[in-house]
Formats: structure tokens, C-alpha cells, sequence
């Protein structure tokens, strides 16, 4: 099931989505406090160049490289949705032109996290396309030219199996939706590895 901005998160189950959750309920404090216009965004698996080196595409790509073993976890049978650069920072630029306003609440409405009388709402921008973990790392294969050697471990606590982002209230208010499919993000991405390492 996709994740909606309108599902509880109250009950996160790792300390990263509890960083994550405690950013907006700060910014969604300050909103109330002082009527500043706040967008909280939701990426959901950021891939292209200029990347961060710590994130998994990049670490395989460099590790595929380099002919040294790759972390898989759960078999690869794991799915994310990966979202191409491009198409976040499309998503920001609309996103930007249009600020939230101060609203009044039904008293159903203060159950739901991306609604408040504060001017400020939350977005998710993602693929809403999930792929396996697995066929990604075949992908970035075959986008390298080399095969990849795979260590296998299992799940991490605090993981979880399944990432999807329910991009419908981006679709309703902006028009948004995402352009780019990963064999032809990753093949950005690769290009642009094999150029920037001069391989």
C-alpha cells in the first residue's frame, strides 16, 4: 500500500523516520506560532548525479567498480521506490509557487497529519512505481558493464520491506508526476559516474 501523507506516523519504528517526523512536527510548530507559510516534503529515494556517496546507488556503483562486494539485504527481495533527481527538483519548482494557507478544521480533520489551521501542508514527491531492490542491482549491472559481487545479509531492524509514495495530492494540486524510469535515471546516473571518476 502506498504511503500516504494522511497515514498516522506517530509510531515510527526506526530513529530515522523519527528524525524525520520530529523535523515536521518543529516546522509545523513554528507555522502555528508565527503564520509562516511551511511545505513539508517527503523525498522518497533519491537517485542521479551528484548524488550523496553515502547513499546505496552510489556505494554500489563504486563498490561494482572497484570489484569488491555489494550489501544485499533480504535477498534483494526489498522494494523501493526510487525517484530520479530531475523529477524532485520539477516537483520543488511548482511546489514553490504556491504557499499553504491558514485553514478551519472539522473536528475529524485534526487526526489527519498533513492538515492543520497552520499555513502548512506536506507533500510526498516519489516514483509511486516500486522496483526491487534486485532488479535495480542488475540495472546499475548492466549500465557499468560488470557484474556485481553480492553479499547477502539479512534484514536490518528498523527497515522495511516495501517504500511507496501515494503522490495523489501532488497530482491534484500542482499537476506533478514523475517522468523518468530507472534503467533510464540510472543510466544518467552511471554516465555521469564513469565521467566525474575519468573510468
Amino acid at each position: 500500500q502506498p504511503f500516504s501523507v494522511h497515514h498516522g506516523v506517530n509510531h515510527p519504528i526506526s530513529l530515522y523516520a523519527a528524525t524525520k517526523r520530529a523535523n515536521e512536527l518543529m516546522a509545523h510548530t513554528y507555522s502555528h506560532l508565527y503564520g509562516i507559510p511551511t511545505t513539508g516534503l517527503r523525498f522518497f529515494t533519491v537517485y542521479g548525479p551528484w548524488g550523496r556517496p553515502d547513499m546505496a546507488y552510489y556505494k554500489f556503483a563504486k563498490a561494482i567498480l572497484e570489484e569488491k562486494p555489494i550489501e544485499v539485504y533480504n535477498n534483494g527481495d526489498m522494494y523501493r521506490d526510487f525517484t530520479y533527481i530531475d523529477d524532485i527538483i520539477d516537483g520543488i519548482m511548482l511546489i514553490r509557487k504556491k504557499h499553504p494557507k491558514q485553514r478551519n478544521l472539522k473536528n475529524n480533520d485534526f487526526l489527519d497529519p498533513a492538515v492543520s489551521t497552520a499555513p502548512f501542508t506536506i507533500y510526498n514527491i516519489g516514483n509511486s512505481h516500486p522496483e526491487k531492490l534486485s532488479d535495480f542491482i542488475s540495472i546499475l549491472e548492466q549500465k557499468l558493464g560488470k557484474k556485481a559481487q553480492k553479499q547477502y545479509l539479512p534484514m536490518q531492524p528498523g527497515d522495511v520491506n516495501s517504500t511507496s509514495a501515494d503522490i495523489s495530492d501532488l497530482e491534484k494540486d500542482f499537476g506533478w508526476h514523475p517522468r523518468t524510469y530507472l534503467e533510464e535515471g540510472l543510466g544518467q546516473f552511471c554516465s555521469w559516474f564513469l565521467k566525474y571518476y575519468n573510468i
